[in-house]
């Protein structure tokens, strides 16, 4: 199977966007495609509880495919440096499989990915 790697960058000021990355991502691990988000400026706040019941025009609710997104086996990836800057810490990935990394990271996921989709 393909790797994905799903670039999201969208915050909850653009619910249609941000859950359709996701939904997007979910559907590639359900085909059984290994999946990794990475979260990036204003994308970060997804991650945040208080965002979990954004819902977008006919792409769901992202607290719903953050979870099947997990359950999927998919990986997220956090700018640490976004994260920080909107004042979070490590609190933010809990309950997430999710780590901190750079943008260093970012470009190196996209050169192994076969498909990028950013959103």
């Amino acid at each position: 199977m393909s790797r994905f790697l799903v670039h999201i960058h969208t915050g909850p000021e653009g619910p249609n966007k941000a859950t359709l990355g996701c939904l997007v991502a979910l559907e590639a691990a359900r085909k059984g495609h290994d999946v990794t988000l990475f979260f990036a400026a204003d994308g970060v706040h997804l991650l945040a509880p208080q965002h979990a019941g954004i819902e977008g025009q006919g792409t769901g609710r992202l607290g719903e495919h953050l979870v099947a997104l997990a359950e999927a086996g998919a990986r997220f990836r956090v700018s640490g440096m976004s994260a920080k800057a909107r004042g979070y810490d490590e609190a933010l990935l809990e309950g997430h499989p999710a780590a901190f990394a750079m943008p260093d990271a970012l470009i190196d996921l996209a050169d192994a990915a076969d498909t990028v989709l950013c959103y």
